[in-house]
This record gives C-alpha cells, structure tokens and sequence, in this order.
C-alpha cells in the first residue's frame, strides 16, 4: 500500500510540501485510460477523434463537482459542524455522484459537438469499464473503500488506510462488531476484502467483454445499456463484503439501491435499443 507516492518539494509554486497521493494519481490515470480509449473509438466510427477530450474534460468537472456534492449529502450533519473542514477535504468522492453530473455534462458536451448520442455514448462504453477499474486501483493503494473484516486468505489489513482497518474504527464509523478471534490473531489491524481489487477485477473483464463486442453489429446505443447493466451489478455484488455506514435499507447500501436502478435503466435501455436499426460497427 502506497498511500503517497512523493511530497512535492518546499519551492515548488502554490503546492510546495504538499503529497502526491497514489489516489491522485490513479484518478488522473482513469481519465486518460477512457480518453485515449474514447479518441480510438471515435476515429474507428468516422468522428473527429480530438473531441474525445472535450467529453473528457466535462467528465472530468462533473466527476469531481459531483462526487464531492454526493459525499456532502450523505455527511450532511459534519457540514454544519465543520462546513470547510467536508468541502476542501482531499477525500470524500463518491462515485455514483461524479457518474450522474458527469453524464448531464458529458451529454450537453455531446450535443454542443453535434456528435451522435447513442453512438458516442458505445463508443464511451469499453473506455469506462477499464477507467472504472484503474480508478479504484488507486482506492487500493491509497487504503480506502475496503470491505468488511475477514480471515480468509484473501484478506488484507491497510494499517495506513484511510481510514485505517482498526477495530475501534470498523466498530464504531461502520457499525461492524469485529469477531474476537480476529483480534486474538491479528491485534487491533484486522485483514478485510480488499473490495478494490474485487472491482478492478470484474470491471476489466467486463472491460475485454465490451471490447470484443464492440466490432459486432448492434444496434445504436446498446453496448453503453450493456455496461451500464453489468456495471450495477458488480457494484451491488461488491457492496455486500463493503464496510459501510449508509444501509439505510436493511441489509441494502444506498449505492445498492442506485445499483440495482442503473441495472434497470440498462436493460430497458438494451431491449428499447434492440427494436431500433442496427449500427454497423465501423472497421478500422
């Protein structure tokens, strides 16, 4: 576990002294991996390759906007309490947050470039598959979104995570009783599911998924319902081993409950598609 890479030195303008934390870097890693992805897809199918980065950027500002505002609103009592302290934290991004305002953006920037939307929008789909899995490469490093304590050979302990999997804190921010054996075993740093790499994995296999589809003929707008689909459901499926404090639904997390509404809007979205013409894809 890597949480900072490096710390910037002392003259370096405006940021002196301040970390490069693997988190960081791997967000920055995520866009351009769906960039350069997005900009050979749309070279593929006929458009302006360059206007990828337009999209991007808009990702890119409605990502951050919104998965600070969705992070806010699930900690609304500390913003009265310590209203600066939440805003201009480093953490706090949540992302089915940054995912919805990046879509409201990333689709007015697709229709401000008169690009076609559901063929942007599978030409899109591989490239976020492989972002979302690079992205949460950094959750790991940097020790965060880790899952529920376990003793199994899977297990890792993030004794600098951030937050760390102290028993203290499983107990108390999540609400989690931790098993007595463990802290026999292990001390106070108990392993847990590194959930990030659960994701990593099955994002880049629905990832190579998409990709082999993408050359297929299909009607436009499909392969994006298609990820959207798949990417709910490994999301719900992760979040059942995910050390949370917002199930405010029985056993179910609000990002379960997001998840299994995204499901739906891909499969309507997939069967809705499928009534309409086929998109020949485009061959390099």
């Amino acid at each position: 576990m890597y949480p900072v890479i490096f710390e910037l030195p002392d003259w370096f303008p405006f940021l002196g002294g301040d970390p490069i934390t693997s988190f960081g870097v791997f967000m920055l890693l995520s866009f351009l991996t769906g960039g350069y992805l997005l900009r050979s897809e749309l070279g593929r199918m006929g458009h302006d390759p360059e206007k990828a980065w337009d999209l991007v950027f808009m990702a890119v500002v409605g990502g951050i906007l919104g998965a600070k505002g969705y992070y806010i609103l699930l900690n609304y009592p500390r913003l009265v309490s310590d209203p600066a302290g939440l805003i201009f934290a480093r953490g706090g991004l949540v992302w089915y947050g940054g995912f919805l305002l990046a879509t409201v953006l990333v689709i007015w920037e697709i229709r401000r470039q008169k690009l076609p939307l559901a063929q942007t929008a599978d030409a899109a789909a591989p490239g976020l598959a492989l972002a979302y899995a690079v992205g949460r490469m950094g959750c790991f490093l940097v020790g965060d979104d880790w899952g529920r304590p376990t003793d199994s050979w899977v297990g890792i302990a993030f004794p600098r995570g951030a937050p760390p999997t102290r028993v203290d804190i499983i107990e108390r921010d999540f609400g989690i009783t931790v098993d007595p054996a463990l802290v026999e075993r292990y001390g106070q740093i108990v392993p847990v599911h590194p959930t990030q790499l659960y994701e990593v994995g099955m994002s880049t296999l629905i990832f190579f998924l998409l990709w082999r589809l993408r050359r297929t003929s299909r009607p436009a707008g499909w392969l994006f319902m298609l990820w959207l689909a798949l990417a709910g459901v490994e999301r719900f499926l992760v979040e059942f081993l995910r050390a949370k404090d917002d199930r405010f639904f029985g056993l179910l997390t609000l990002a379960q409950i997001l998840s299994l509404a995204i499901v739906a809007v891909g499969v309507v979205g997939m069967v809705r598609s499928s009534g309409g013409p086929s998109a020949k894809a485009a061959t390099a």
